[in-house]
C-alpha cells in the first residue's frame, strides 16, 4: 500500500510538472483583424471632406487586446496612393520590421496588401495607430489600441464600468493631399480649423454613464500640431495610467494632453443626474480652438446650458507643474507582477548624452525644420531593408551629430548610431516660442527632468531618479528643456519624430540605429518572410 501511494504521489508531481510545462510553453493568444482602407465622405467640421476611412470607420477600428497578444493584421490598401500604418507606442520588441514607418517598412502599394505581425509583448496602456506618410494622418486612418492586463495580474484600482477610447485633436477642412501641396512647395500651413472628438466636431458625441459607477476614459492626442486640454464640467478626473505606466493616482481638475500622448482617467458619476459638457481647448495659441462633447446621465433630468467650463490659465507654468506631478506608481504591477519600482533606473551609470534641438530653417528656398541642423530626407529605400541586405549608399551612420554644431542647416538621410544595452541620456532643447512634442519608436523612457531655460550640467541635481514616470512622448516647453533616460534593449531602426506634423513631413525627425554585432535573434527577429521590397531591394531575398 505504501509503494502505491507513492505511485500516486509521483504521477501527482508529474502531472504537475506537465501542467507547468504546458502553461509555459503554451503560445500567446492570437487576435485576427481584416482591414480595407479606402476613401471616403466625411464631414466631422461640417463641410464634405475626403477621408481615410478603415472598414467604412472614421476613426478607424479599435484594437482590443491582453498583454502578450498576438496581433495579426492584413491591411488591403484601396487608396490611389501609397500607404502605411504605424503603431505609436507599441514597441515591437526585436522587431522594427513591424513598426510601419518608412524607415523601416515598403509602403503598401495602391490596391495590394500586406499583413502586420505584431506581438504587444510585456505592454499595458492605451496607444493608437496613424498612417505615417504622405501627411495622411491629416485625413484619418488613425484610431486606438487598448492593451489590457492578463487576468491573474494586479491592477491598482478596481474594474471600471466601462472603458472608453477618446481619440482628440486638431483638424483642416482641406483634404490633406492639398495640405500635401502647400507643403511641397515650400510654403507654410494656415492654423487648423478646428478640433474633434472621436472623428465628431462640436457637440457630435455623447457618452452615457450610470450614477455612482466609475469610468476609465483613455484619451489619445492624435492631432497634427496642437496641445489640447481635457476637462469635464463639475467631475475630477483621477490620473491611474500614462501610456502603458500605472502612475501615482492624482485628482485634476483639468489635464494637457500633447500631440501623440495618451493617458488614462477614472471619473464617477457622482454628480446631479444630467448632462455635463465635456470640454477640449487648443493650448498656448493666440488663436483658441474649442469643442464640446456629452456626459450623459442615463437619468438625466436636465440638458446642457451655458457656457462650457474654460480652460485653465494660459500661463505655461501651470502646465510644467501638472507634468512634473505626474510620477510612476512604484508598488503597482505593471505588465509582469512585479512592481514597477523594481527597475533602479536612477542607479545605472549613463553612458552617453545626446541633445536634440529642433529649429526652423529656409533650405533651397523652402520652408524646411531640422534636428541638429539635420532635416531629413527619406531614401530610396526603408533604411531597415538597406540595412539587412549591406546596400551601400542608402545611409550612413553618425549623418546627425550629438548635439548641435551652429553649422547652417542641410539635407541628408540623417541616421544616429547607437550600441545595444547602452544606457543614454537625452536631452531635448526647445529654442523657440511653440511646445514640442518630441517621439521615440521602440522605447519607453524615463523623464527625468524638464524645467525652462537652457539645460546644464547642472541641471541633473534636478533630476527625478526614484519615480519618474516611463513613457514615449515627451513635451517641451518653449524656450525650455526635457530630458529623459533610455536603457537601449531593443535593436532596430527607430523613429525619433517630433510629433508637430508639419514639422515632422518636412525633416524634424531621424532615425536611432540600435546595433548589435551578434546576429541572433534573441536580439532581433530575422526579416519576415511577407516583407515588401522596394527601392534597392526589389529582388533580394533573405
Amino acid at each position: 500500500m505504501q509503494k502505491l501511494n507513492e505511485g500516486f504521489t509521483g504521477l501527482r508531481y508529474l502531472c504537475i510538472f506537465l501542467c507547468i510545462v504546458s502553461t509555459v510553453n503554451a503560445e500567446d493568444p492570437y487576435r485576427f483583424f481584416t482591414w480595407n482602407v479606402t476613401y471616403g465622405d466625411i464631414y466631422p467640421l461640417g463641410v464634405r471632406q475626403q477621408g481615410i476611412l478603415i472598414n467604412g470607420q472614421f476613426p478607424g477600428p479599435e484594437i482590443y487586446s491582453v498583454t502578450n497578444d498576438n496581433l495579426i493584421i492584413n491591411v488591403f490598401n484601396n487608396l490611389p496612393e501609397p500607404f502605411l500604418i504605424s503603431w505609436a507606442g507599441i514597441q515591437q520588441r526585436r522587431n522594427s520590421y513591424q513598426d510601419g514607418v518608412y524607415g523601416t517598412n515598403c509602403p503598401i502599394p495602391a490596391g495590394q496588401n500586406f499583413t502586420y505581425k505584431l506581438q504587444v509583448k510585456d505592454q499595458i496602456g492605451s496607444f493608437f495607430y496613424f498612417p505615417s506618410i504622405g501627411f495622411q494622418k491629416a485625413a484619418g486612418g488613425f484610431g486606438a489600441i487598448k492593451i489590457l492586463s492578463r487576468p491573474l495580474i494586479p491592477v491598482p484600482f478596481p474594474d471600471p464600468a466601462d472603458d472608453h477610447s477618446i481619440l482628440i485633436g486638431d483638424w483642416y477642412k482641406s483634404d490633406h493631399t492639398r495640405l500635401r501641396r502647400i507643403m511641397d512647395l515650400g510654403w507654410r500651413l494656415p492654423f487648423p480649423d478646428g478640433v474633434l472628438i472621436n472623428g465628431r466636431g462640436d457637440g457630435g458625441v455623447a457618452y452615457n454613464v450610470e450614477q455612482g459607477k466609475t469610468y476609465r476614459l483613455r484619451i489619445s492626442n492624435v492631432g497634427l500640431q496642437n496641445s489640447l486640454n481635457f476637462r469635464i464640467a463639475g467631475h475630477t478626473m483621477t490620473l491611474v495610467e500614462v501610456e502603458g505606466t500605472h502612475t501615482v493616482q492624482t485628482s485634476l481638475s483639468s489635464l494637457d494632453i500633447h500631440v501623440g500622448q495618451s493617458y488614462s482617467v477614472l471619473v464617477t458619476a457622482d454628480q446631479p443626474p444630467q448632462d455635463y459638457y465635456i470640454a477640449v481647448s487648443s493650448r498656448f495659441t493666440s488663436q483658441v480652438l474649442n469643442t464640446t462633447a456629452i456626459l450623459r446621465y442615463t437619468n438625466s433630468g436636465k440638458a446642457v446650458s451655458g457656457p462650457p467650463p474654460p480652460p485653465p490659465t494660459t500661463d505655461i507654468t501651470w502646465s510644467l507643474n501638472q507634468a512634473r506631478s505626474i510620477r510612476t506608481n512604484l508598488t503597482a504591477s505593471g505588465p509582469r507582477p512585479n512592481p514597477q519600482g523594481s527597475y533602479h533606473y536612477g542607479q545605472i551609470n549613463i553612458s552617453r548624452t545626446i541633445k536634440l534641438t529642433g529649429s526652423a530653417s529656409i533650405i533651397n528656398r523652402k520652408q524646411r525644420y531640422s534636428v541638429n541642423g539635420v532635416s531629413f530626407i527619406p531614401a530610396d529605400t526603408p533604411l531597415k531593408l538597406a540595412d539587412y541586405f549591406n546596400i551601400s549608399g542608402v545611409f550612413k551612420v553618425g549623418s546627425i551629430p550629438d548635439e548641435p554644431t551652429g553649422a547652417a542647416p542641410y539635407l541628408d538621410t540623417s541616421v544616429m548610431g547607437a550600441d545595444f544595452r547602452d544606457f543614454i541620456e537625452i536631452i531635448f532643447e526647445n529654442r523657440e516660442n511653440i511646445i514640442q512634442s518630441w517621439h521615440l519608436d521602440g522605447y519607453n523612457f524615463f523623464v527625468v527632468g524638464m524645467d525652462s531655460g537652457r539645460w546644464s550640467n547642472t541641471s541633473r541635481n534636478e533630476y527625478n531618479l526614484i519615480d519618474a514616470v516611463s513613457r514615449c512622448t515627451v513635451q517641451v516647453y518653449p524656450r525650455s528643456w526635457s530630458a529623459i533616460y533610455v536603457a537601449l534593449d531593443n535593436v532596430g531602426m527607430w523613429n525619433i519624430r517630433n510629433e508637430f506634423l508639419v514639422r515632422q513631413y518636412l525633416g524634424e525627425q531621424f532615425y536611432l540605429r540600435v546595433y548589435s554585432p551578434v546576429m541572433s535573434p534573441r536580439d532581433e527577429y530575422p526579416l519576415p518572410q511577407n516583407a515588401l521590397l522596394c527601392g534597392q531591394a526589389v529582388g533580394k531575398r533573405s
